[in-house]
Order: C-alpha cells, then sequence, then structure tokens
C-alpha cells in the first residue's frame, strides 16, 4: 500500500532493511541474497515488476531449497505466476521425496501439489511406500483413522498418480484388500491382476489383453495407475519423452533398469578420475560402449565399439527435436578415444571431447560419427551443431552409469 505524507512515498508491504538492500542494488547494481531475505526480495521484485531482480532472488532460491520453506516457495510461485520457480520446487521434492514424506511439511501439502509432484515420472521412492504416504496424508486432512468412507474420498482424486503396475503381486492384493481405491480403478486393478495370474494358461491371449488394458488407460491423460515411474537417477533425463526415446534407440527394454549412476559432476564434483564406466552421458551426449577399466592397459587408447553413437536430445537454439548419429562404417574401432588427463573423447578426431576440469569442451563432429545429410564436415554449422557452438560450451552436469 502507498501513501503520499509531506511529499514522501510510504512502503508499507516491506521491511526497512528489505527496502534499503533493493535501493542499494538500484544505486549499485548489486544485493545481497540470502536465506533469510530471499522470499521478501522476491514478494517485492514480483510486486513491482523488477524482471532483474525476480531472477536473481528465484535463482538463489532454487539452488538453496529447504523442507521447511519450500511450501511458502510454491505458494508464492502460484500468486505470482512463478510456473519456474513452481516447477523447480515441485522437482526439488520429487528428488528428496523419501526423505520428505517423514516430515511434518509433507502433511501440510495441498492436494493440487500433490497431485502435480506426484505426476513425475522420476520419483525414487518405492511406489508402495509412496502409496502409504497417501494414506497418511489423507488421515492428517480428515484427522481420522477408522472411517474409510471419507478417507477414500479425500484420497480419490491423489490415487490415479499412483503407479499401481510398479507394485508386487503382493501389494497389489493388500491394497485391494484395504478397500480405499476408488471403484472404477480397482476394476481396473483386479482385470489387470487376473491377467497377469492366468498370463501361463492363455500366454499370448492374455498378453495381447494386457496390453489393450494398459494402453486404453494411458490414454487417459489425468490416470497414471498404468504408466511406470522410472527410477533412473538422472538430473538431464528429466522428461518421459526424452527417456522413451532412449529406449527406443538403445533397443533394450532393461537397459534403464539395470543401470547404475556411478558419477555426478554436480554431486561429486568436476574431475576426471572416474572416466572409466560403461555408459557414460555427458549433457546431451551418450556413449553406449560396454567397457571396464581393467580392459584399459595404457593411459590412452581407442575402445572398439561397432553400436556407438551420440546423441542430441535438445538443441534450444535452433529447436531441433532429438536425434541420434551412428558411428560410420568401418569407424567401430574408434568410438572412443581416452587419456589419462582428459575427459572423455567420443570418436578419434574429437567428434565430442570434454577438457580435463569437465567444465567445458569442443566439438568436431562429423569425423567419426555421421552428420545430418544436409550439413557439411568441417564447417562452423557442423561443429556447433551438438551444443550450438563449437570451442566455447559450458558443461552443467556430467554422470556416468554402470550396467
Amino acid at each position: 500500500m502507498k501513501e503520499y505524507q509531506e511529499n514522501k512515498l510510504i512502503l508499507k508491504d516491506v521491511s526497512s532493511s528489505i527496502l534499503s538492500s533493493i535501493l542499494n542494488y538500484f544505486y549499485s547494481g548489486k544485493i545481497e541474497i540470502s536465506l533469510e531475505n530471499a522470499i521478501e526480495i522476491l514478494i517485492f521484485s514480483s510486486k513491482y515488476l523488477i524482471d532483474e531482480l525476480i531472477g536473481f532472488a528465484s535463482e538463489f532460491i532454487k539452488n538453496n531449497f529447504q523442507f521447511e520453506s519450500v511450501l511458502d516457495v510454491i505458494k508464492l510461485s502460484e500468486s505470482m505466476n512463478l510456473n519456474q520457480l513452481l516447477n523447480s520446487s515441485y522437482q526439488f521434492i520429487s528428488e528428496n521425496f523419501e526423505e520428505f514424506i517423514k516430515t511434518p511439511f509433507f502433511l501440510e501439502l495441498e492436494e493440487n501439489h500433490l497431485k502435480s509432484i506426484l505426476s513425475n515420472d522420476f520419483i525414487l521412492t518405492n511406489e508402495f511406500e509412496i502409496f502409504q504416504s497417501i494414506i497418511k496424508w489423507g488421515k492428517h486432512k480428515s484427522n481420522i483413522n477408522q472411517e474409510k468412507d471419507n478417507l477414500k474420498n479425500l484420497i480419490s482424486n491423489i490415487v490415479p498418480k499412483i503407479r499401481f503396475i510398479d507394485f508386487s503381486k503382493e501389494e497389489l492384493e493388500t491394497i485391494l484388500k484395504e478397500d480405499l481405491i476408488p471403484n472404477e480403478i480397482s476394476e481396473k486393478l483386479i482385470q489387470f491382476q487376473k491377467l497377469q495370474q492366468n498370463e501361463n494358461e492363455n500366454e499370448n491371449e492374455n498378453q495381447t489383453e494386457l496390453k489393450k488394458l494398459i494402453k486404453k488407460e494411458n490414454q487417459n491423460l489425468e490416470s497414471f495407475i498404468f504408466k511406470t515411474r522410472i527410477r533412473l537417477q538422472s538430473k538431464i533425463i528429466q522428461e518421459r519423452k526424452h527417456f522413451e526415446k532412449l529406449q527406443k534407440w538403445i533397443n533394450d527394454d532393461e537397459f534403464f533398469s539395470k543401470m547404475k549412476l556411478r558419477f555426478s559432476a554436480k554431486r561429486d564434483g568436476f574431475n576426471y578420475d572416474f572416466i572409466f564406466g560403461g555408459f557414460t552421458k555427458v549433457g546431451f551426449t551418450m556413449d553406449k560402449s560396454k567397457w571396464r577399466k581393467e580392459d584399459v592397459k595404457q593411459n590412452h587408447g581407442f575402445i572398439i565399439d561397432p553400436n556407438a553413437f551420440i546423441f542430441s536430445l535438445r538443441n534450444d537454439k535452433n529447436n531441433r527435436k532429438p536425434e541420434k548419429f551412428q558411428i560410420k562404417r568401418g569407424e567401430e574401432e574408434y568410438a572412443n578415444c581416452y587419456y589419462s588427463n582428459c575427459g572423455p573423447i567420443f570418436g578419434a578426431g574429437f567428434d565430442f571431447y570434454l577438457n580435463s576440469d569437465l567444465t567445458s569442451g569442443y566439438s568436431n563432429f562429423g569425423f567419426i560419427y555421421n552428420l545430418p545429410k544436409e550439413i557439411e564436415y568441417r564447417t562452423n554449422e557442423a561443429k556447433s551443431y551438438l551444443a550450438g557452438c563449437f570451442n566455447s560450451w559450458k558443461v552443467e552436469e556430467f554422470e556416468t552409469y554402470l550396467l
């Protein structure tokens, strides 16, 4: 609220310390943001449309999420239409779901927020445990212990976000006996259960019916009961469409379930001591070679892989769709090049190269791996095709997986 008194502008919705910080920002272009003042700065800058400050405060909050304050951030993001911050808040809870459900803050989530969080395909927590947490949430909201009908109604809009296809047979039997699931969903789960149990009698016929049931239900965008959750500990692959594209390229339905995260640069720090792995993903680049540390006898050399490919999931600069680039015929023995003091190198001609600090690199795309037909090798367009530039791009995350 603004009031004019004796030619003075009085702001009653901001503390003097925050106002002083913002005035200092206007004069100097600098501002100190902390856990104590970030939300208040965001509120003020959003109300008065100070875009740069909105960006600074939002980025600080995203990098310093805490269980104690994330619900306030969610509500604030909604009220001020800060969609990126809202989605980041949901992502933070999804990534830390197992710990978050043990806190009192989980019980204070609003229904629509919980639905949005459970829509995330990449929650690592066991699905049965997720369902039990929903029961706990429902009981808290209704303050009941025994009235099943009331509890059943309360969680009815949440249940479609549970991935029942990830339940074991025993877990599915347990929750069906508890009679806490909406009848429409229970009927589908019972049908699913019967088709699974009888698959040995008429295997082909039951498999066909099972696929039909799953496909039909998955056409309902609000239902997730037959959409398996992707328990891949990646900070990079976080969209189902990208996961499904990779699964198709790799042509192995169990490939991702066998992957174990060995290294994350954000988690473990940027260094090259871990280079030797089995499955290496660098932002938008992947190598599917299956080699072991003990296979490497020297501090430099080549890795043979006839099935190697690199790919791009996103290219915001040119708005390209995900693309896969197979290794050229006759070049299989040069799929990977390694040096003891460098980051991963894809192709003997450095089609894609990371510097030793793993934070930057360059690309000579097209030497060993196939370029798109319309792109000419050695041109700037070829060299910048993967990263948007060929000698000054920055690595935000690096992940290594073992099979």
